[in-house]
């Protein structure tokens, strides 16, 4: 493969993990901004937020496009191959990232003026920085092609899956100890489900980032929540 060639074969890795990196700032955002509409009933964060996630899913599509063209003209192998099939999973899953955070929002603007309590509010927003730290820091794993930090970041998820079944707790008290409280915990409970859910899309993207580096796979073995099997006392 002659220099040209090769110079050329960079630069689209280069420009495919640069719309990655794109991605993973607008989903990053979006989270917060909903979450933060969450908290302070900001019906227009909330709209702004849901129009933002268009631009993630146009990223996803070009990414896709990109990605078969690759394919097709390069013929990839070994760690090429892997780096532009984990590329594609990641895009996928970001893409999903921001899904979550546009069901948060569209909860905002569904609550309106239901929201009653702040302070609960507040635990779906502390469970969403740590969320957040994940998602920053795999990707991060990512343009550093950093497969131990990527196996923290996964071991990191069991933090994120204890703050989600307290809340889960502490909401289904509130929820049993007065019934007026049932809607409002109804609609914090979907929210902190999706945050949780974006702890598992970091917790994906981290898997494809080490198997790009190292060309194996994690173990199986993480634990998954299982809300049914949280008792209330």
């Amino acid at each position: 493969m002659s220099d040209h060639i090769v110079s050329a074969y960079d630069n689209e890795l280069s420009t495919l993990a640069g719309r990655i990196a794109e991605m993973g700032g607008i989903a990053e955002t979006i989270v917060n901004n909903a979450v933060s509409a969450l908290v302070t009933r900001d019906l227009e964060l909330a709209r702004a937020t849901i129009e933002q996630d268009r631009r993630l899913d146009d990223l996803l599509q070009e990414i896709e496009m990109r990605l078969i063209e690759i394919i097709a003209r390069r013929q990839p192998m070994g760690k090429d191959l892997r780096e532009i099939v984990s590329a594609g999973r990641i895009a996928n899953d970001l893409e999903r990232v921001g899904d979550m955070a546009k069901n948060i929002a569209k909860r905002v603007i569904a609550i309106d003026a239901g929201m009653n309590s702040k302070k609960l509010a507040i635990g779906v927003e502390h469970m969403t920085e740590l969320a957040l730290n994940q998602l920053k820091s795999v990707l991060d794993a990512y343009t550093g092609h950093d497969d131990k930090a990527a196996v923290k970041v996964r071991d990191n998820d069991a933090e994120v899956d204890a703050i989600y079944t307290s809340l889960f707790r502490e909401l289904l008290t509130y929820m049993m100890e007065d019934p007026r409280n049932i809607t409002q915990c109804a609609h914090l409970l979907f929210c902190a489900k999706n945050i949780e859910r974006i702890g598992d899309h970091a917790t994906n993207i981290a898997e494809n980032v080490y198997y790009m580096v190292t060309g194996e796979r994690l173990p199986e073995d993480r634990p998954r929540v299982d809300e049914m099997s949280v008792s209330v006392e």
